[in-house]
């Protein structure tokens, strides 16, 4: 049996994803899939694996947890199960992290080594999708301010756009912490829309298309993000009808290079480490495909605003509820 971990990542059509994936429970139930999302994972199933569980009568949680688990896949394994899919973003670890330190996941490495400690090392692939991350900050910042009223400064944007932490680095902690797993890696700007095309990819199943379009919890565009907020911090965004973008030009240039840099290296093979999943709309060389990222990075309708807020100081932390 298959032990698939879609850890996201955050604001890249996770939530889309893991709806598809449950309207179509039934249908994928025919071909031995079972779907558990963060309705299981975060209400049980997974409690103890992190650190700050509490211990119930003495007991390791670590290990009640290992227990569970072995369980549950038996379970499964009994009941004819192909493939267990477990879709959750907070498996790769919380936005709020990296929101309050300005880099992509910087405990990453941790926090997956024990969730495959505790599936003892049963997870055969691990699914990530990745954004370009002037898009991906900026979406995790709208989202934040929509929710908390923190609103990035100057100096919280710099730190951000200046760190050395890429998706290379992301990508390379996954491949240590779950070294027997086969990592593939789905970029947004392809896939987004295409939650079918990305479960297929990961199960060899022919799964049904979507039908119309749909987009759940994604980021407001500015005006209902300024028909939101109050007056004070609604004052700080600029015109116009896209989505809001905190960062500067010269650095939303600077992380969009490094994502070039990072998906030029998944193309060259990822020194083994993972697999570029290719654009299923394109057949010709992998030379043609592999552009597709960069050439529907959604800079259109990006809107860049005043980053400082006097009265928030840095703000470089708060919470992100639903940021799936």
């Amino acid at each position: 049996m298959k032990v698939i971990l879609h850890i996201g990542a955050h604001r890249c059509a996770t939530r889309s994803f893991q709806n598809y994936m449950s309207r179509k429970q039934d249908h994928l139930a025919q071909y031995g899939l079972t779907v558990m999302g963060p309705e299981r994972t975060r209400k049980g199933l997974l409690h103890g694996v992190q650190p700050g569980a509490p211990a119930i009568s003495g007991r390791d949680p670590v290990q009640r947890a290992r227990g569970r688990i072995a369980l549950q896949l038996t379970t499964l394994r009994e009941a004819g199960t192909a493939a267990l899919v477990l879709s959750d973003a907070n498996l790769l670890g919380s936005l709020d992290q990296s929101l309050a330190l300005g880099q992509l996941y910087p405990g990453a490495g941790e926090h997956l080594s024990r969730l495959d400690h505790a599936f003892a090392g049963a997870v055969t692939d691990v699914m990530l999708n990745i954004r370009s991350p002037e898009v991906f900050w900026a979406s995790a910042l709208s989202v934040r301010l929509e929710h908390s009223l923190r609103m990035a400064n100057g100096r919280v944007l710099s730190r951000i756009a200046s760190g050395p932490r890429s998706w290379r680095d992301v990508i390379q902690d996954i491949y240590c912490a779950v070294p027997g797993a086969r990592i593939r890696v789905f970029a947004h700007e392809v896939f987004a829309a295409r939650p079918e095309a990305q479960l297929s990819a990961m199960t060899g199943v022919d799964c049904p298309a979507v039908r119309g379009s749909f987009r759940l919890n994604a980021c407001a565009r500015l005006p209902a993000l300024r028909a939101d907020l109050p007056e004070r911090l609604a004052a700080l965004l600029p015109e116009g009808d896209g989505r809001w973008m905190p960062f500067s030009e010269a650095e939303a240039a600077r992380l969009r290079e490094s994502y070039y840099d990072d998906m030029m290296w998944l193309v060259g093979g990822a020194d083994g480490l993972a697999e570029l999943v290719e654009d299923p709309n394109k057949s010709g060389a992998r030379d043609d495909t592999n552009n597709a990222a960069a050439e529907r990075m959604p800079q259109h309708d990006l809107t860049r605003g005043p980053t400082h807020d006097p009265d928030t100081g840095d703000a470089d932390t708060g919470r992100l509820a639903g940021a799936g």
